[in-house]
């Protein structure tokens, strides 16, 4: 069997080129990512989503750099082979170029990280190229960007009229011409992401955005079930891991609770 080896920005776009799949996960502390790189995944990313899913935040918006930091530290010790992108939470970027910039320097030098990941389209392109002018290469983010959520009115399909998808397509142009090596495509109907997809040279991967994207990324506790809350249409669930969880505590309590754990095994003589 081939050697891994790392992946990088020009192994993607190498794979966009040959009709291979890009796929992504996320993952927030070094168990995950030692699994999901054992895997084969080819990136990991260290989502803001860590808030909802991780932290017991209502959004991703009070998440902040160092909490982004702490995790992201944990996931590079776990990885060997995937990307691994650092998510730029909300307030990082958004005030303009330098404060962007020196965000985006604060999670490569002090996480190990290889790229970050920020939201936006034509709105963000002097954003993007000012990092990606640093050398610090940038994955893009469009469609449904939970970052917009008050101003979207909520986590809601985005492109499906004449107007929206004429933006989407302005943003993608926006992204790629600003520098962006890839870029996410989440929430949008089929027929735009494939269009976006077919028009752009940088990989696209999507989320919710049909089957015609380079690559697919979806959030590791969704995938596994390994969390609360409401899944979205787009999460299909390769497991069911609060139903295993649940079982083994429950097994614990009763074992203990009878006494028949710990037994002679199980004990230090």
């Amino acid at each position: 069997m081939a050697q891994r080896k790392q992946v990088t920005v020009p192994m993607l776009l190498e794979m966009k080129q040959s009709g291979s799949k890009i796929i992504m996960l996320t993952a927030y502390d070094y168990p995950t990512a030692r699994l999901v790189d054992e895997a084969g995944i080819d990136i990991i990313l260290v989502g803001d989503s860590v808030g909802p899913v991780v932290l017991g935040y209502p959004n991703t918006l009070p998440v902040t750099m160092e909490e982004m930091i702490h995790h992201t530290k944990a996931v590079v010790r776990g990885r060997e082979y995937a990307q691994v992108v650092f998510d730029m939470p909300f307030m990082s970027y958004q005030e303009g170029p330098k404060k962007a910039v020196r965000n985006a320097g604060r999670a490569i030098k002090e996480t190990g990280c290889d790229t970050v990941k920020l939201e936006g389209g034509r709105s963000v392109e002097d954003i993007i190229a000012a990092i990606t002018r640093m050398d610090i290469q940038v994955m893009g983010h469009i469609g449904l960007t939970p970052q917009s959520i008050h101003r979207m009115g909520g986590y809601r399909v985005q492109g499906k009229e004449e107007a929206q998808k004429a933006k989407l397509l302005d943003d993608a142009r926006a992204v790629q011409d600003a520098g962006a090596y890839a870029l996410v495509i989440e929430g949008v109907p089929t027929e735009v992401a494939t269009e976006i997809t077919e028009k752009l040279s940088i990989p696209t991967i999507g989320i919710g955005a049909g089957p015609n994207c380079d690559g697919q990324v979806l959030v590791y506790h969704d995938m596994v079930n390994s969390g609360w809350g409401r899944k979205a249409k787009f999460v299909k669930q390769f497991a069911n891991l609060n139903r295993s969880a649940t079982k083994a505590v429950k097994g614990f309590i009763k074992e203990v609770k009878e006494g028949v754990f710990p037994d002679e095994e199980h004990s230090y003589k």
